[in-house]
């Protein structure tokens, strides 16, 4: 079987979103040649050629297979063991991005690369065998929720993930539009975790914001990219048009939070930025060749570009942002997540189900590897504290004199609001009381000074409304000053 380029996706972190597996992503399914893995139902080796020579030991799966339809104390079908074999085999290769896709996966997953789907709106990898949050999807109800990059999931609707493959976690959490699902997270660097409830809605695939800023009097364009899907260079290259007939005088391109997706997308964005003599991105087989792939542009864009990352940038967004990078432009931000290469899912016997295997690894333009490294920006910017803030609980009201985690958040949500509690080391101080009142006062609470759930509620929705307004959002202000030095 011969791979054609184009097919190629980059499935970004098992390429499970929790609408469900790929949609968000716009995942475009390896299509093979006829002959292969057709009559003969052999799987692919990484070069793409069929290989019928039967391993020495492949005798011990069909007695395996012989020993329980033999002697097991229940009867078991023939396509339950085949198919345990086959998630048993690419299981083993201990690779988060690989995965069998069995016929119900397949029809489902099939289902929803569509224009939109329905779930939270989030996806998901396997991160030291926890389900962890890559990033949420804008304006999708977990970013809504608050979840974040690298929030662990440890139970669903109050049943534990623990020990569950990636599939049967998203089949979990994934549902229809108008339902709900209570996700209990563990986030970095905090002691005790916490319930988040969520509505599921229908996400819609629009990958490609675009709107022009006047800064220090210069018209500036900034797109924002939240995926790479099939259509998302198309929709680029018309708002990169548009932006420019507006004469624009410099570009932002804010790739934060975009989990990657299609490697035909990000590539047809480089084409616009990447000169000819320079690859843009390498693909490296298993014997260590690397196809290089150029553009046909002659000369850089007239004006500055810089390019905004974060720990939620991944796979293809990644190969956007190290590109730039290499070629001379900034990158502000923060390191990303670094996954560094491609999958391709390939179908296995005729009835529908696909193995999703590792097939190569990606190169930047100077021959690099961000495979667990991530691509460092060139000018580093944190957001604020109250950005990463986690939820209140809030059983019993927080009020004077208690300490705890939660008063330690609501300390820092405050201050970012605004309201000074004097300190935010978590311990409730007579001076946070009166910030408690002052908030209170100003959102039309009962003035208490201690905080209950309706306050804790108030708090967080104000710190999540500010967050997704783009107040104070550091990372933006500072690439839209570095961009015209």
């Amino acid at each position: 079987m011969k791979l054609k380029k184009r097919y190629i996706t980059l499935l970004l972190i098992a390429a499970l979103l929790l609408g469900f597996a790929g949609a968000f992503l716009g995942v475009k399914l390896a299509q093979p040649d006829p002959a292969p893995l057709g009559e003969q139902q052999e799987t692919a080796d990484t070069s793409g050629q069929i290989s019928s020579e039967a391993p020495e030991n492949m005798q011990k799966v069909a007695q395996t297979f012989n020993l329980i339809k033999k002697h097991y104390l229940e009867d078991v079908k023939d396509k339950q063991l085949i198919e345990g074999a086959i998630k048993g085999m690419v299981s083993s290769l201990d690779d988060p991005y690989s995965s069998y896709m069995d016929v119900e996966t397949m029809e489902q997953f099939n289902q929803q690369i569509e224009s939109s789907f329905e779930g939270i709106g989030a996806e998901v990898s396997m991160v030291n065998d926890k389900v962890t949050i890559v990033s949420p999807i804008k304006d999708s109800p977990a970013e809504e929720a608050g979840l974040r990059p690298n929030d662990q999931i440890l139970s669903v609707d109050g049943e534990s993930v623990a020990g569950l493959s990636l599939n049967e976690a998203v089949e979990k959490i994934r549902g229809e539009k108008g339902s709900e699902v209570v996700l209990e997270i563990q986030r970095s660097g905090v002691s005790e975790s916490f319930d988040v409830t969520i509505e599921r809605d229908e996400i819609p695939v629009e990958t490609v914001y675009s709107e022009v800023k006047t800064i220090d009097g210069k018209k500036t364009g900034i797109i924002e990219i939240t995926s790479f899907a099939e259509n998302t260079a198309e929709h680029f290259n018309k708002q990169l048009k548009s932006l420019e007939e507006k004469n624009i005088e410099g570009l932002v391109i804010d790739v934060r939070g975009n989990p990657g997706g299609v490697l035909s997308a990000v590539e047809g964005v480089l084409k616009n930025f990447i000169p000819k003599d320079v690859p843009y991105v390498q693909i490296e087989n298993q014997n260590g060749k690397a196809d290089k792939s150029f553009s046909n542009l002659d000369e850089k864009k007239p004006y500055p570009i810089s390019v905004l990352i974060n720990e939620g940038s991944a796979s293809a967004s990644e190969i956007l942002a190290v590109a730039m990078k290499e070629v001379g432009y900034d990158v502000v931000g923060t390191k990303s997540f670094g996954k560094g290469t491609v999958q391709q899912a390939v179908p296995v016997g005729d009835d529908g189900s696909r193995v999703k295997l590792t097939f190569f690894k990606w190169l930047s333009p100077e021959g690099n590897w961000i495979h667990e490294k991530g691509v460092k920006p060139t000018v580093k910017v944190e957001q604020p504290d109250y950005y990463f803030t986690n939820p209140m609980q809030v059983d019993e009201p927080l009020k004077y004199d208690e300490t705890g985690e939660s008063v330690k958040s609501m300390q820092v949500m405050l201050k970012g609001l605004g309201y000074d509690p004097g300190r935010t080391d978590g311990y409730f101080s007579k001076n946070t009381e009166a910030a408690v009142e002052n908030f209170q006062s100003d959102n039309d609470l009962e003035v208490t000074g201690e905080v209950n759930e309706k306050t804790a509620g108030a708090v967080e929705t104000n710190v999540v409304d500010r967050i997704r307004n783009g107040k104070d959002d550091r990372q933006m202000e500072k690439t839209l000053d570095v961009l015209y030095e």
